[in-house]
Parts: C-alpha cells; structure tokens; sequence
C-alpha cells in the first residue's frame, strides 16, 4: 500500500522508484489506485508529467483499477480510460476488494 503523507518527499522521490520496482518484477504491472475523499487534486503541472511518465512506460501497464468515490476522478477515469493497454475500470471505495481482484485477474 502506497499512502502519501504531506510531510515526506514528494511523489517523485516516492511513488515513482515505487512504481519502476513494481514494473521491474511484474511485467506488466497491474495497479489499484485509491483516492479517498481526503484527495484534494493535482495541479496541471503534475497531471502533464503523469501522462508522461505513463506513456514513456506504455508497454508496462497492466490493468489500472481507480477506486474512488471523487465524482470528478471517476469521470476523468472513464474519459480516459480507452489509454490503458489492458484497461482501466472504476470502481466505488465500497468495492475495494472487486477492484483488487479484476485488477489481478
């Protein structure tokens, strides 16, 4: 589980090395995000180097499960989700476990 906490370094020093290991022992990665309602959003800035960083590592995606209620991500999710090389799909917070389990299928 990943949880970033607002006095440690910033996601590039964190998630980043995270998600390269992860894509370094599974290939391809398969990925459950969860945005609780404490997620605030992201700026321009960071959704640019996001998508960069994503499609730089295009071949390393599995399937990429959002777990969230934030209407805005989950919008934003299916919007873009056609991106995803083995799919993205969208699940509510309620259904944690199902998103963990079509993320590993």
């Amino acid at each position: 589980m990943i949880e970033v906490l607002p006095e440690m370094p910033d996601y590039e020093h964190v998630l980043i090395p995270t998600f390269d290991a992860g894509r370094a022992a599974h290939d391809p990665l398969n990925v459950v995000f969860l945005a609780g309602d404490r997620f605030t959003g992201f700026s321009a800035g960071a959704l640019w180097d996001d998508t960069k960083y994503g499609f730089s590592h295009f071949k390393g995606w599995g399937r990429i499960a959002m777990v969230t209620d934030v209407d805005w991500m989950r919008h934003l999710t299916r919007a873009f989700s056609w991106l995803a090389p083995k799919g993205m799909k969208v699940f509510p917070t309620a259904e944690l476990e199902a998103a963990k389990a079509w993320a590993a299928a």
